[in-house]
């Protein structure tokens, strides 16, 4: 699949780590060092833009060297880029850890991947057939 990109920062494009990944490292593209303190998020540019092919989004996920290392993660996980956004990628990062966290630019922050989907249209009716599990969630089918 080809992707349109426009590359403000002075990173690389994303890119994928290892042959199998599924997901392609996004980097900071900060002007100065940011500072998380704990508890906190901040907003984290990227300095790319790009274009989605109709039926496809992309997802912005945690990096999880990230999270258990240093307690940071992507705080809507995962958030999602519809194809017809066509602002700056930002990653929301939240700070889980008891101490102060630095974000320094060109720092590998989030994982970009993309998924195909489906739209949806309702059809409203009456009744829903029924189903083994009916109406329990929450736990209704175990803890373990």
């Amino acid at each position: 699949m080809h992707v349109e990109i426009i590359n403000k920062s002075n990173n690389p494009n994303p890119e994928y780590q290892t042959d199998q990944s599924a997901g392609m490292d996004l980097r900071s593209y900060l002007e100065k060092t940011e500072n998380i303190a704990p508890g906190e998020y901040k907003l984290i540019p990227t300095g790319i833009y790009i274009k989605i092919p109709r039926g496809y989004e992309a997802q912005v996920r945690p990096r999880s060297g990230l999270a258990l290392k240093k307690g940071i993660t992507v705080l809507n996980s995962p958030g999602t880029i519809d194809s017809d956004y066509r602002g700056e990628i930002g990653v929301i990062l939240i700070n889980h850890s008891t101490v102060d966290y630095e974000v320094k630019s060109g720092e590998r922050i989030a994982q970009l991947v993309f998924s195909k989907h489906e739209n949806i249209h309702w059809e409203n009716v009456n009744h829903i057939d029924s189903s083994s599990r009916g109406e329990g969630g929450f736990g209704s089918t175990g803890t373990n």
